[in-house]
């Protein structure tokens, strides 16, 4: 082989690396011809699809360079997503940020931020909105729309100062839904809609697919998002892109840098981020081992939006939680992503 055309055959190789790395879908999603055609094993995705067969899986929709791997389930139903809302919410804080509305070392007395009886006491109040987003704010007051687990986790109101500790506290994800809406001017699901579904061409979110949950614990309400696994896909591809849609950022890219960057070790689980789960390799979900970064958004019972860098991959996961009784745990979640990992030649 001549010194040009290898020359030749290398910069093709890069360019359609290049195309790939930036691929998005249009109005709906593309699919890939086969499996095999992006590296991947037929044979071994169909073990994923068989086990999630074992456990209470709605819909499964795995995404590589940019187009459809594999899916399979109820992929267009509007479920719940419990809280992967605080994604989103993170994901329209880093555009604001950016344009000057927000501050992140903004405090909640600056704001003007307070709850309700037994109220905020002034060291509380200099909890930040950066220490917020990270769940470090140190405010422990009872918070709307949390589980049995997180009210029994809390800990002591004044235990811990501001930006110390960190509790995954629904109070601080609540209350950042107020901050957002009082400095933005507008609710958090008309500017979801107008500075990340529209632009994404999201084919299924509607305005009415958000609903706040109000209630005497706290002043500050839950902002709850039902949503498709095709759209969650398309968020999730978002931030694989680095916050770049096409030629456009949507998100940008220092935030998407900034907030799936762990502030906290967090175990088993790796750390967590600006509202985003986060590993650096290593752990993140039991039963599944990453050789390299990999960051996710996690909702109860089972909704998953898992970003994988290294692999240029992205995962959702659903189920049916408007049932009783249905969950897929974290270790379930793990052994089903494993077995998609393991598909990779």
């Amino acid at each position: 082989m001549s010194a040009m055309l290898a020359l030749v055959l290398l910069l093709a190789v890069a360019v359609g690396s290049a195309a790939a790395q930036t691929r998005v879908p249009g109005k709906s999603w593309d699919r890939a011809a086969t499996p095999e055609s992006l590296g991947w094993s037929s044979d071994k995705l169909r073990l994923a699809r068989e086990y999630t067969a074992t456990i209470p899986t709605a819909a499964v929709m795995i995404v590589v360079d940019g187009v459809v791997l594999d899916d399979w389930g109820e992929t267009t139903k509007r479920f719940n997503v419990h809280s992967i809302r605080k994604s989103f919410l993170s994901a329209l804080y880093g555009i604001h940020v950016k344009e000057g509305r927000i501050r992140l070392a903004a405090t909640l007395t600056e704001l003007g931020i307070d709850d309700n009886e037994p109220a905020l006491a002034a060291l509380e109040k200099q909890a930040t909105v950066a220490d917020l987003l990270k769940a470090r704010s140190g405010i422990y007051h009872p918070a709307l729309y949390e589980t049995p687990g997180m009210t029994m986790a809390r800990p002591a109101r004044g235990s811990y100062p501001p930006g110390t500790y960190w509790y995954y506290n629904n109070w601080d994800f609540n209350a950042l839904g107020t901050i957002f809406e009082q400095l933005t001017k507008t609710t958090i699901f008309e500017d979801f809609k107008r500075r990340l579904a529209d632009p994404l061409e999201m084919e299924d979110f509607r305005l009415e697919d958000g609903t706040y949950v109000r209630g005497k614990e706290s002043i500050h309400a839950a902002y709850l998002f039902r949503m498709t696994a095709r759209d969650m896909a398309r968020f999730g591809l978002l931030f694989l892109r680095g916050g770049q849609w096409r030629d456009r950022q949507i998100v940008p890219r220092e935030w998407v840098a900034e907030s799936t960057r762990p502030y906290s070790n967090t175990g088993q689980t790796g750390g967590y981020g600006y509202m985003w789960w986060v590993s650096s390799g290593g752990p993140h979900f039991p039963s599944a081992f990453f050789k390299g970064e990999a960051f996710s958004a996690q909702g109860a019972g089972g909704h998953d939006i898992l970003v994988v860098p290294y692999l240029d991959l992205v995962i959702v996961h659903r189920v049916n939680t408007d049932e009783p009784k249905l969950y897929v745990t974290n270790s379930q979640f793990g052994h089903l992503v494993q077995l998609i990992m393991n598909a990779k030649h």
